[in-house]
């Protein structure tokens, strides 16, 4: 009883700097990662399912829907940084999708969903060297708490493996072990080793998800965030009460091709939905690493708090799922305040990665690439 009456409050791990910076040999391995993009976005833009330059990754989007983000009031001060200062409700737009960078039915992609979000009216500003004034802030989550790799080089290759998911999709045994091989072995350049069976491991976590309705997914950041004085990562989850209100918690993948799309628009026609935003506190960096993004930080050791609301009202929506919309917004995790910035080497990689391809994705498809001001915007079709 006196151990709970005495609880010390517990103890933050403080930001630090050198989270957000890259040598110049990191920087180089960047250039690679970007130059592989520019040049699959520009080859991407015709298959058997799609006739446009897509995504170097997410390329399959399921939908865009309106949404509103309500951050809440009397947080404690630790949760109460940057964005989550002023309490306040603001109009958002969401891009559910899948993670692959191919475009296939959905049973042969896996059940990796990606959920974007865009918040609008969010004063400062922002990290994207050709965007700083911009009015509104990206957040980019998957359903998975761990990212597939911790270190810059290994993305490099691993990402251009990701590029040729199409050529591995067809459910051969055959073409399943020669993507093994060529993760383990980086193309059979080196011998399988530790690192390389995590990050397989971690990968394969990703791509067997449990199929289910996506409404009922947990969403992570993945990497690390600067929260103010702090460090944390991201987690939005659906409220109990929303889970109750999902007709068809299953997702009929052999019947139907485009599955998650059908249901998730099939709920939000019917009901509102709401997800709670929250953010994880780093305590112990040996237990809740910044740089090993394959090491899932533990709840039980780093509590999520819920900061904001994520309410998604019941809204019709197009068979293709607004489909303009959600392919001409861009999404950028550094689209941020400063003071909740991405932080690590991976996380620092992706500045340049997102902007590379959206750059060559509109350029390609002969779109304008602008961050729209309002919510109305978006679902204009003369605005892009």
């Amino acid at each position: 009883m006196l151990k709970k009456l005495f609880k010390s409050k517990p103890k933050y791990i403080k930001f630090d700097e050198k989270y957000t910076t890259l040598s110049a040999e990191e920087e180089s391995i960047v250039d690679m990662i970007t130059d592989d993009i520019r040049q699959f976005v520009k080859q991407n833009n015709k298959g058997k399912y799609y006739d446009h330059h897509t995504r170097a990754v997410h390329a399959k989007g399921y939908c865009a829907l309106k949404a509103k983000f309500e951050v809440l009031d009397n947080l404690p001060a630790e949760y109460a940084q940057g964005v989550y200062t002023t309490p306040g409700i603001h109009d958002a737009v969401i891009r559910f999708s899948n993670a692959a960078a191919a475009i296939a039915p959905d049973r042969r992609l896996g059940m990796g969903i990606g959920l974007s979000f865009k918040v609008f009216d969010v004063p400062g500003p922002k990290l994207t060297p050709d965007e700083p004034d911009a009015p509104t802030m990206d957040f980019a989550l998957v359903n998975a708490p761990v990212f597939f790799t911790n270190k810059l080089e290994d993305y490099a290759y691993l990402s251009k493996l990701n590029f040729g998911l199409n050529s591995y999709l067809d459910g051969s045994k055959l073409n399943k072990a020669k993507f093994v091989f060529n993760w383990l072995t980086k193309y059979g350049k080196e011998l399988p080793d530790f690192d390389g069976l995590k990050t397989l491991n971690a990968f394969r976590k990703l791509a067997t998800v449990k199929p289910q309705n996506p409404w009922l997914y947990d969403y992570f950041s993945q990497g690390a965030v600067r929260h103010g004085d702090y460090m944390g990562k991201i987690r939005v989850t659906p409220t109990k009460e929303s889970i109750k209100k999902i007709n068809d918690p299953h997702l009929h993948l052999f019947s139907e091709d485009e599955a998650v799309r059908k249901a998730l628009l099939k709920e939000i026609s019917e009901h509102d939905y709401q997800f709670e935003v929250q953010i994880q506190l780093c305590r112990n960096l040996k237990k809740q690493p910044i740089e090993e993004l394959t090491t899932e930080w533990k709840e039980s050791e780093a509590p999520f708090v819920t900061v904001a609301k994520l309410t998604i009202p019941c809204q019709d929506v197009p068979e293709d799922g607004n489909f303009e919309a959600m392919e001409h917004l861009s999404f950028s995790t550094f689209r941020a305040l400063e003071e909740n910035r991405p932080i690590g080497r991976i996380q620092q990689s992706r500045l340049r990665a997102y902007q590379a391809s959206s750059e060559v994705r509109h350029e390609q498809n002969q779109v304008k690439r602008k961050e729209p001001t309002s919510l109305r915007q978006v679902f204009d079709k003369t605005y892009f």
